[in-house]
């Protein structure tokens, strides 16, 4: 089930969520640290006034972009980002148990929030996991689950082995998967396109297929244009 946008629940209705997605991406695409600060503010004031859950979605999803780009330079800030994105998708889950949405976020704030906390890692990696082998019995073909099935994999693959292979295949469906949904609906979460077909087009590279992985990266920039991290990606093609 997706989590839906609807007008009773954001004050200008499907299109709010929309934009708000929309702005996410974008802040995240371009590495705007600033805008995802503000994003947050807004969205955290509107929740703590008793906002529907559908604005505690985007706001974890903003809190996830965020600890993403300060997971190097600022590692307390995402430690706290990732945390709190956990914290808000409670809220949604709550109301829907089965959300599938929900459960591939708060997967991916869980397995991002391992890298922080050592002596809770073990932990936090199966609630992880819990939440994705959940989404995947709701809704095995979502490509967000998909997608993030395929990266843990592959973080925990050798490189020519058996488990690479089909951590491999699992990212070649993931990126199926987002070709034959929508990137632009206003309706429900859909992000992911951009990355998955990034880490697609890195895998490629890392293979030696430079054809292919430049097929990826410029689907990628089609899908974001503003994304500085494929924008490197493919200027580092360009440069062999």
């Amino acid at each position: 089930m997706l989590l839906p946008l609807c007008a009773a629940a954001l004050s200008a209705g499907a299109q709010q969520g929309g934009d708000l997605q929309a702005q996410i991406l974008y802040a995240y695409h371009s590495e705007d640290t600033n805008l995802l600060g503000y994003l947050i503010q807004t969205l955290s004031t509107e929740v703590q006034a008793g906002a529907d859950s559908v604005l505690s979605y985007h706001l974890a999803h903003a809190e996830y972009r965020f600890g993403l780009l300060a997971a190097e330079r600022q590692p307390h800030d995402a430690e706290s980002a990732f945390t709190e994105c956990i914290d808000q998708l409670k809220r949604v889950l709550e109301q829907d148990a089965h959300s599938v949405e929900a459960l591939n976020l708060q997967s991916a704030c869980y397995t991002n929030l391992a890298a922080f906390k050592k002596l809770e890692a073990v932990l936090l990696r199966s609630r992880a996991a819990d939440r994705l082998s959940a989404a995947r019995k709701i809704e095995p073909r979502n490509p967000r689950t998909a997608f993030l099935t395929a990266v843990d994999a592959l973080a925990r693959a050798k490189p020519d082995s058996a488990d690479y292979s089909q951590a491999f295949a699992q990212l070649q469906l993931a990126a199926q998967l987002f070709e034959q949904s929508s990137a632009t609906r206003i309706d429900v979460p859909g992000w992911g396109h951009a990355e998955a077909y990034l880490q697609l087009g890195r895998q490629l590279q890392l293979r030696g297929d430079v054809l292919g992985a430049r097929n990826w990266i410029e689907k990628s920039l089609i899908v974001a244009p503003d994304f500085k991290a494929a924008q490197r990606q493919l200027a580092s093609l360009v440069r062999r």
